[in-house]
């Protein structure tokens, strides 16, 4: 997959892009863990996810946040962060400017970016939330939640509780006419380390029913 370099609010912004094949393909936006933690676009989760939609003929973007790899700029505490997404966002529309769906998909520090990209682009019809940290975060802007989605969480996870996620999920679910699946995978840590195999068959199904506009089966 080739590297693209774009602008940013701060510069250079470094991503991995893969076009699909097919004509007018959905896209997707795919958001990686905290840079300070060593989060980056080539981390395993986020290359998973990118694999997980490009399977499935959409246009995929992952990149790095500012200051991370190549990308220009400083750490920014996620604000300029968030308008490094809404940057890439722009990018990959900009290229496919007939895409009939765009989906986003973050881990961790990403999901917490994502979600609000999410409330403030109302093309967003999807999402895909691995390991929300909603005990380091404040997730009240979820006000309401606009789109159907995924959560995914690891029943193991050191660094966010499952209660957390829980009671995030069912905020999100609390709203009408969306509907929010929550998954937990067993024994499954933060990074999904030894689990990633279980991630990407959790998330691949998840969007095969979707994409189909069929049921989504219940976790189980």
């Amino acid at each position: 997959m080739p590297e693209v370099i774009f602008n940013g609010p701060e510069g250079r912004i470094q991503g991995r892009y893969q076009h699909s094949k097919q004509e007018n393909a959905p896209v997707v936006l795919i958001l990686h863990p905290h840079p300070q933690g060593g989060g980056t676009m080539n981390n395993k989760v986020v290359y998973n996810l990118f694999n997980v939609f490009t399977k499935r003929n959409f246009s995929a973007l992952r990149f790095n946040f500012r200051g991370v790899g190549r990308s220009q700029g400083v750490f920014d505490n996620g604000q300029g962060e968030l308008a490094d997404a809404a940057a890439a966002l722009d990018w990959i529309q900009s290229h496919n400017p007939d895409a009939p769906r765009c989906w986003i998909a973050g881990f961790s520090f990403g999901a917490w970016i994502g979600m609000q990209l999410l409330m403030r682009r109302p093309e967003i019809e999807g999402f895909i939330s691995v390991a929300p940290p909603a005990n380091l975060y404040d997730f009240s802007f979820l006000a309401p939640c606009p789109s159907s989605g995924l959560v995914v969480h690891g029943d193991a996870d050191e660094l966010v509780s499952t209660s957390d996620v829980d009671a995030f999920t069912k905020k999100l679910s609390s709203q009408r006419n969306i509907t929010i699946k929550h998954r937990e995978i067993k024994g499954a840590g933060h990074f999904f380390q030894d689990h990633l195999e279980d991630l990407t068959d959790v998330v691949g199904k998840y969007m095969d029913a979707a994409l189909k506009d069929e049921p989504v089966l219940e976790a189980g």
